[in-house]
């Protein structure tokens, strides 16, 4: 379920309740997001496309009045000219961006839950096959893999178990568990699941199969890794150690030739330093998204 939305003041149960005249529209801009539905499907917030644009819309209008009137009294306070106008044209710019934020916050949420999955679901298949070899039953399986530690993994068996202790059939809800998950590789193995079940194959060479396609992707996965930490080193080299070095080297030089105060000097000197410490942040973060979901952690 949603707890929250990005750049929203009010809970999401006062928004649901603000945000039903706005249906209507939302109904209209969900045309234009075609994958909303599935991507809200995934991130298990249960609420249809047009209700969660509705929800985005009011969470926006409020954050555009905030910004507008926070940023309308600075201005105003700061006798800058045409505040009115200037604050409106701000907080729209930053109102439009803050509502295409709320409308991929699902996809966000879906990416993490991949990650998360993704980690775990190895192990998880590989305590399968050995629990499928030790005789126990596939829904005995299920229970015990949602009872382990194997994070997202484990919560996606919770609501299959959940769902066939109501009395569907096991494999509708396998089915359905493959349909609505966002991770490629845990719906190709729930669905060699459900393929083996229907033909009466041995569970266990199903899996043993999943587990070898799993493990041989993983190794593409750190090929493909390497080769992209090569040029990503490089480029972190050249902007963090060798640019910084001459750019000091060169502002010493011309600090001589046209005498820079102080105040000036350290002023550039803060700059560049604060740029580098911008620059290794965002590094670490591309290092971090680049990194095989398949590696874990």
């Amino acid at each position: 379920m949603l707890k929250k939305i990005p750049y929203s003041f009010l809970p999401v149960r006062t928004l649901r309740n603000l945000s039903r005249p706005l249906w209507g529209i939302g109904e209209k801009l969900a045309i234009l997001s075609p994958f909303l539905e599935i991507n809200l499907k995934r991130a298990d917030i249960d609420m249809e496309s047009r209700e969660y644009l509705s929800i985005c819309l009011v969470s926006t209008s409020f954050f555009f009045i905030f910004i507008w009137f926070f940023l309308g009294a600075v201005l105003f306070a700061l006798h800058t000219k045409n505040s009115l106008l200037v604050s409106l044209v701000i907080s729209l710019i930053f109102s439009f961006f803050a509502f295409f934020q709320q409308i991929i916050y699902p996809k966000i949420i879906s990416g993490r839950k991949i990650r998360a999955i993704d980690k775990n679901l190895l192990a998880a298949l590989q305590d399968i096959l050995v629990q499928l070899n030790s005789g126990v039953s596939l829904f005995q399986i299920l229970v015990n893999i949602s009872k382990s530690d194997y994070g997202a993994v484990s919560e996606e068996f919770s609501k299959a178990v959940r769902e066939i202790n109501t009395g569907r059939h096991q494999l509708e809800v396998l089915e359905e568990l493959a349909t609505n998950n966002p991770s490629v590789y845990f719906r190709r193995a729930i669905w060699q699941i459900v393929n083996g079940m229907k033909s009466g194959a041995n569970m266990s060479d199903v899996i043993k199969d999943v587990i070898s396609a799993l493990s041989e992707e993983q190794i593409i996965q750190i090929q493909k890794y390497g080769s992209q930490l090569n040029p990503l080193a490089m480029f972190y080299m050249l902007v963090a150690v060798i640019l910084p070095a001459l750019g000091v080297t060169f502002l010493i030089i011309i600090s001589s030739f046209i005498s820079l105060s102080a105040a000036s000097t350290k002023i550039v000197f803060w700059g560049l330093y604060i740029f580098v410490l911008f620059f290794q942040i965002i590094f670490m973060g591309i290092i971090r998204t680049k990194r095989p979901n398949l590696l874990g952690d």
